[in-house]
């Protein structure tokens, strides 16, 4: 039941769910998170850091980035139903949109 409480509790936020609306489209890098959202690189930061500490995203290294992502794959089948539902609902809401369309246009990686 607690891995249930700590999920639900991480998903409790508006930005953590518009990060993950992010992360299940792309991988991405704090900056183009903090540029699509409109928020500080502070609070993208500590927004990953519960979602990570959920086990909801992943964390890859790329030399000097760190790199978020969502594999549905990694999930056991109940947590993977979970996600799959919240994916579909947050495909379909206009912020969210609005949201990556900002990311497809922020700076990105490999223009740094």
């Amino acid at each position: 039941m607690e891995k249930y409480v700590n999920i639900f509790k991480a998903l409790a936020d508006e930005y953590r769910l518009r990060i993950l609306s992010l992360l299940f489209k792309q991988e991405c890098c704090v900056c183009e998170i903090q540029q699509a959202l409109g928020i500080s690189q502070t609070s993208a930061s500590r927004h990953l850091q519960n979602l990570h500490q959920a086990g909801l995203i992943k964390l890859r290294r790329d030399r000097l980035w760190a790199l978020y992502s969502v594999d549905l794959t990694g999930f056991p089948p109940d947590v993977n139903k979970i996600m799959r539902g919240l994916e579909e609902m947050l495909s379909q809401n206009p912020l969210t949109k609005a949201d990556f369309t900002r990311l497809k246009s922020s700076c990105r990686r490999d223009n740094i």
